[in-house]
């Protein structure tokens, strides 16, 4: 009789958010990333379902990096029984921990502030999880170094090697019965400024690769020069610049920048914030963690002088009270939530701000509708007109574009059985198919969600 693995796409497929994927084996059930669904109502209501699979017959969790979109739904698959190890590398580990922690807060405080202020339909409103959830989620953390086979089963053993997305993400090869299982994760840029560039996998019988950027380029535009600009534009208008950011890898990036933009005189003194709670304790991993990105630890407190670390959010109100230009950098990326929104809600009428987007919006986030041209945004239950200018920088993307991705598929010694293209929207998906089936003349499959597909071994 023939032996086969099921892989259950329960996430980013034919969406970018999400990601979870199980491979049930005759041995073992993996299941590799465990993400929150981000964006639009319908994908976000996803997050409050039980979990297709029973969590208690899962035998291990893998995580290719700490992003939310692929770690924030493991508090609720604790609690619906899953009690065994969750592996991934020591800094993914921190990072998942900082991020569920803040997510758990964040989820916290706005059930609290829907039900005193009751702009929600539910009564009361409830947080999809808690931090006491989180804790035990973390409780369950086990790092493994990276290159190295782990054999948890007699046909069945795996390993991760880094893809330079962000601190500490890989990608991760999972042998069953002989046939290599490759699940990418998100893949990072080759030329980052402050990661190497990814590794890529010589072998795999079925590859798993994200599609996030899969119908574009990057653009070559030089973000040193428009963040040069943008500042030079805002102390002109005597208004503010807000950087919307990812609390993980981008924040990181754009202090840097802006650190070499100042010492070097490239731009003039202005006052420079950060106020993101989580990004200041992803400071703190990439400073524990420094032999994993090329910033080296001197040069890293010496640019964290150059800011005025926000943390608390009694000086968030000092900071929008002062009466001068300067560069906010806050949380979140996708503004979706955190302290950006309160700067938003009373800057973002005025004509003499600017909102810089640094990173991808996905479909349904107020990011999104800002990228788009909208005239006004919600937030918190009231509307608020959009007078700002807003801007955007695409070549800062954390994610491969298109010939980046073919290019990680290039070192391959043999063309993949079958590649599934995930972690992408409609068109991006559709358009790398394409290419990759030019290319490489392989079997391409664009699984949709809740999709299982046998696999003989």
């Amino acid at each position: 009789m023939e032996i086969k693995a099921k892989v259950h796409f329960l996430g980013a497929s034919g969406t970018v958010t999400g990601s979870k994927f199980l491979v049930s084996t005759p041995e073992l059930n993996i299941l590799i990333d465990c993400g929150l669904f981000q964006g639009i109502k319908s994908l976000r209501e996803l997050n409050w379902k039980d979990f297709p699979f029973d969590p208690s017959k899962i035998d291990l969790v893998l995580l290719t990096h700490g992003h939310l979109d692929h770690t924030g739904y493991l508090p609720r698959i604790v609690k619906q029984g899953y009690s065994n190890p969750i592996i991934g590398t020591p800094p993914t580990l921190g990072i998942a921990a900082v991020i569920l922690k803040d997510s758990a807060k964040i989820q916290e405080e706005d059930a609290e502030k829907a039900n005193k202020e009751q702009f929600s339909k539910h009564q009361p409103a409830l947080p999809l999880y808690t931090t006491k959830d989180a804790e035990k989620a973390i409780d369950l953390f086990q790092s493994i170094e990276l290159n190295e086979w782990d054999q948890v089963s007699e046909n069945v053993k795996y390993r991760f090697k880094t893809n330079g997305h962000i601190l500490g993400s890989s990608f991760i090869e999972v042998d069953v019965f002989k046939k290599r299982f490759v699940f990418s994760g998100d893949i990072g840029r080759k030329k980052d400024i402050l990661l190497q560039a990814p590794n890529k996998p010589q072998r795999a019988d079925y590859l798993f690769l994200e599609s996030t950027y899969g119908d574009r380029l990057h653009p070559v535009d030089d973000s040193n020069e428009v963040l040069t600009k943008t500042i030079q534009d805002t102390i002109n208008k005597k208004g503010n610049l807000i950087i919307p950011s990812f609390a993980v890898e981008r924040l990181q990036g754009i202090m840097y920048r802006l650190y070499l933009l100042r010492k070097n005189n490239k731009i003039p003194e202005i006052p420079m914030y950060i106020d993101s709670p989580m990004g200041n304790e992803v400071l703190g991993q990439f400073e524990i963690f420094s032999h994993w990105h090329k910033v080296n630890p001197e040069e890293f407190r010496e640019m964290l002088s150059y800011f005025n670390i926000i943390t608390s959010y009694s000086d968030t109100w000092k900071t929008m009270d002062e009466n001068r230009s300067k560069v906010i950098i806050a949380g979140s990326g996708m503004v979706t939530g955190g302290r950006v929104l309160t700067y938003l809600r009373y800057l973002i009428d005025k004509p003499e701000t600017t909102v810089l987007l640094v990173g991808y919006q996905a479909e349904g986030t107020r990011g999104r509708q800002l990228e788009n041209g909208a005239s006004e945004i919600k937030i918190f239950g009231k509307y608020y007109r959009v007078k700002a200018s807003i801007l955007k920088i695409e070549s800062l993307s954390a994610h491969a574009d298109q010939q980046e991705l073919l290019d990680w598929m290039s070192e391959l010694k043999s063309i993949p059985k079958e590649v599934f293209l995930i972690h992408g929207e409609p068109t991006a998906l559709n358009s790398l198919r394409v290419k990759i089936k030019d290319k490489y003349k392989c079997d391409i499959i664009i699984p949709a969600l809740d999709d299982i597909i046998s696999i003989g071994l």
